[in-house]
């Protein structure tokens, strides 16, 4: 296929469903207000209700590549967009916490494939040399995500309501699995895939790997903290913490959209040029994490006039595990590639899912104030979190080989 033809069925259909992905993993940021309100929410409730997309998205991961190796991306991404459509609507007409909560959960096992199937893609019709670049832009469009996430979603709920946006999302989404079955190439697949049995082998025995078992810690935790907080626990932060108005915390919301996009666009730029000169990517993953670290550690402690420069370092370099993605697949084999990231990223998922509702349930261990919850409360949740993540920086570094460290 010529490189426009590429672009215009094999990556921005698949792009738009990312898109959707995010945008529905960071809504409740914004709508937390509403949700607590009209179903009585405590703060773990909210955390696990909203923790409930990332724990299906999770789960659905190992069998997600053996999916998408058999049956290609087209079929997989509209099939499963179809169902985050219907949880849409489930979410819309949920009367209290049990149904908000199974919708939720039926949302995230829809967009489960979002950024796997992109990848899967852009793996088969892109040409290697130019796969960072075509895996970069799709990540800036699910960026672009959590943009309307934010302000315009705050102007949306504000007219309609947040049972009606969630409508209005559903059919976005339906639209978004058309536009899939229609544009993106029928033959998505090579060659012969290999029987069930031998790919869920294939998964179990990466996971056994040592290798695994080394970065899976780091990549998963600092990933997942940074998706656990910036789509729920950030909106109620800038609340209680800075005292925002609601009109000021979706605007907030909406400068670390931006630095999300500025972030993991810059970091690939950055990566690339230092690869030229034989930087791998791991100590410049590592590298960004030390930035990521402190600006959590500000964040923790509540220095003023630096947290909310912090919020949004935390927003830009949260997510430079995206690095490790093909240095992982390298060291797994390439005819592996695909289940390695899928291994990577249930670890991520299964962090953030933990991370989401864990900081709930440290928050309700303090008394409530006058406009929210105690400023305590997070400090003590996020704190608990980075420290982890220091003691899975350590394990990386300890039981790394020095050779992977050198230019």
């Amino acid at each position: 296929m010529s490189p426009a033809r590429i672009i215009f069925t094999a990556l921005l259909p698949f792009a738009a469903g990312y898109f959707m992905s995010y945008l529905l993993r960071a809504v409740n940021a914004v709508v937390a207000p509403d949700l607590v309100r009209d179903a009585g929410l405590s703060p773990a409730q909210l955390g696990l209700l909203t923790a409930a997309y990332l724990g299906a998205f999770a789960l659905f991961q190992l069998p997600l590549g053996v999916l998408l190796d058999r049956y290609g991306p087209r079929k997989v991404q509209a099939g499963l967009l179809s169902v985050a459509a219907l949880g849409c609507v489930g979410f819309a007409l949920a009367p209290d916490f049990g149904g908000l909560f199974a919708a939720r959960a039926v949302i995230g096992l829809g967009f489960s494939a979002g950024l796997m199937a992109s990848y899967k893609s852009s793996a088969t019709w892109v040409p290697i040399e130019r796969r960072s670049l075509a895996n970069t832009g799709i990540m800036s469009l699910g960026a672009l995500g959590v943009l309307v996430a934010t302000e315009p979603t705050e102007y949306l709920v504000g007219q309609i309501g947040w049972r009606s946006t969630f409508l209005v999302f559903a059919g976005v989404i339906m639209l978004a699995a058309l536009l899939i079955l229609v544009l993106a190439p029928r033959r998505d697949t090579i060659g012969e895939p290999a029987p069930f049995a031998t790919q869920f082998a294939q998964l179990t025995a990466i996971m056994k790997r040592p290798l695994f078992w080394r970065v899976a810690p780091l990549l998963g935790l600092t990933s997942g903290v940074q998706i656990g907080i910036q789509t729920l626990w950030a909106g109620p932060w800038y609340r209680d913490v800075m005292g925002f108005s609601r009109e000021e915390v979706a605007r907030h919301l909406l400068w670390m959209a931006l630095s999300f996009m500025i972030g993991i666009l810059s970091v690939g730029v950055i990566a690339d040029r230092l690869g030229r000169r034989g930087i791998g990517p791991m100590p410049v993953m590592l590298g960004f994490n030390v930035i990521y670290f402190i600006a959590q550690a500000l964040i923790v402690f509540r220095v003023d006039g630096l947290m909310v420069p912090a919020w949004l370092a935390v927003a830009a370099f949260g997510q430079v595990a995206v690095l490790a993605f093909p240095w992982f697949a390298a060291h797994i084999g390439k005819d592996l590639a695909g289940r390695a990231n899928a291994t990577i990223n249930f670890a991520m998922f299964v962090a953030a899912f933990t991370a989401q509702y864990a900081v709930g349930l440290v928050i309700g261990l303090f008394p409530n104030t006058a406009t929210g919850y105690d400023p305590r409360g997070y400090s003590w949740a996020i704190g608990i979190l980075l420290v982890l993540q220091l003691l899975a920086f350590v394990w990386y570094l300890a039981a790394s080989p020095r050779r992977e460290f050198r230019p």
